[in-house]
């Protein structure tokens, strides 16, 4: 691949890696540590997976002010010398048995990352050709796919060879790492400051929430942008089930004496199931359009997980588990390559940084709902999937009716632009 022959995304490429990696092998390891040590408390898990998203709360509206505004290698980098930091602080902190002081470290660690994504989604950006876009969105849902294969099952085996501050200690490694790599790339100043050089001292609360209202009406106006940004909700809502619900699936129903394996196993399943479908998805990314390989996938995932819930058979759980990767990876790369094609460079950072406080809304808000209802109020777990399966449904139809549209006249906006550009200069005002 020719994507492969730039220097700078192979190596935004692992350092993403490294970081997604490690991140994933220390959460999934204090999970298996509370269901341990707090097993007639099951909410502890899920407060803990709180705390990977309630941060976004406190730093959303200034995260993609600060991938636009100020330089994005840097920041990027610098998050993962304060995580890495942070993690020196939780290993720490695992000594003191203070859930509430290892829940605070947690929170201040999932903050800071919150401010990485934008940053480093901008850079990919920054250094690709429109062309790549759909090529790049492939790999990194591979790479998600890869590390959620071998993070799940090491999370589980650093838990049980050298338990949880085994898991700290490479968390600690990965994000050194990280660092190191993004220090070591060669990016343009036009990719890592597109708005120009701004100091600190000229960023203020005006003018962040200035940049903030730029980007929620650059959002508004953009009706497709609009629709592809309420995907990413609905991923929350998704990933915010999918955190725990599998997790207690196998500890309270099918199997309650292994549940850390077959818990690997479930990630394991889904993780080659995306990979699957993201190798499927690039293949043939050329061939149909975006918004065709987000509907049926969709809908054919609310039905899989409706038989999750019904299913009481720990092989054909994990069979449907590994379909259901399989039809999110041809949907994430056709947003992950729908998106750069219709965000100027210059608002990207403010775009991507309503991305993850909306999907971390929607995961707060599911995970806040499971914590409630289970098992105080409902005590089977199989009518939580029945409840996701309905939701995924009822996007999956929001879907077929209003993307065939909106692709249909973006793509002759498209058109007349190309027109134009050829009779007069292009102009630097961000498209709306």
């Amino acid at each position: 691949m020719k994507i492969f022959r730039n220097r700078n995304f192979v190596k935004l490429f692992f350092a993403a890696l490294f970081s997604q990696m490690g991140t994933t092998i220390g959460n999934m390891a204090f999970a298996f540590y509370l269901l341990d040590h707090f097993s007639h408390q099951p909410s502890y898990a899920t407060i803990a997976e709180l705390m990977y998203s309630l941060p976004t709360i406190l730093v959303f509206f200034i995260v993609g002010v600060v991938a636009d505004r100020f330089d994005r290698k840097k920041v990027a980098e610098n998050c993962d010398w304060i995580r890495a930091a942070l993690t020196v602080l939780l290993f720490g902190a695992l000594f003191t048995n203070s859930i509430p002081f290892i829940f605070l470290v947690l929170f201040l660690r999932s903050a800071v990352t919150k401010f990485f994504f934008p940053a480093e989604n901008s850079l990919v950006q920054g250094i690709l050709n429109k062309e790549q876009y759909a090529q790049a969105a492939g790999l990194n849902q591979m790479l998600f796919s890869i590390f959620m294969v071998f993070g799940v099952g090491l999370g589980a085996a650093i838990y049980k060879t050298v338990g949880v501050h085994g898991a700290v200690i490479v968390d600690f490694l990965s994000f050194i790492f990280s660092a190191l790599l993004i220090r070591s790339c060669k990016i343009p100043t036009s990719a890592r400051l597109p708005n120009g050089k701004v100091d600190w001292k000229d960023v203020n609360i005006k003018s962040s929430l200035g940049d903030f209202k730029a980007g929620i009406l650059y959002i508004v106006k953009n009706r497709l942008l609009s629709v592809l940004i309420f995907g990413f909700f609905i991923f929350g809502f998704f990933n915010g089930a999918f955190a725990i619900l599998p997790m207690f699936t196998m500890k309270y129903e099918l199997s309650p004496t292994n549940y850390e394996w077959y818990a690997s196993l479930f990630a394991v399943s889904l993780g080659f199931g995306l990979l699957t479908g993201s190798g499927l998805g690039t293949l043939i990314a050329s061939k149909f359009k975006p918004h065709q390989l987000m509907i049926f996938p969709i809908f054919l995932t609310s039905l899989l997980i409706f038989f999750l819930g019904f299913t009481d058979k720990l092989s054909i759980f994990l069979v449907i588990v590994f379909i259901i990767g399989t039809c999110l990876g041809p949907i994430n790369i056709a947003i992950g390559g729908w998106m750069p094609k219709i965000v100027h460079p210059k608002l990207m950072g403010r775009v991507s940084g309503w991305i993850d406080p909306l999907m971390m809304f929607a995961q707060s808000a599911t995970l806040g709902l499971i914590a409630l209802l289970f098992p105080k109020f409902i005590q089977e777990i199989d009518y939580l999937y029945y409840g996701i399966a309905f939701v995924i449904l009822l996007v999956s139809l929001f879907y077929a009716f209003t993307l065939p549209k909106l692709s249909e006249a973006f793509e002759k906006k498209q058109r007349l632009l190309q027109r134009k550009q050829k009779s007069q200069k292009p102009s630097n005002i961000p498209s709306m």
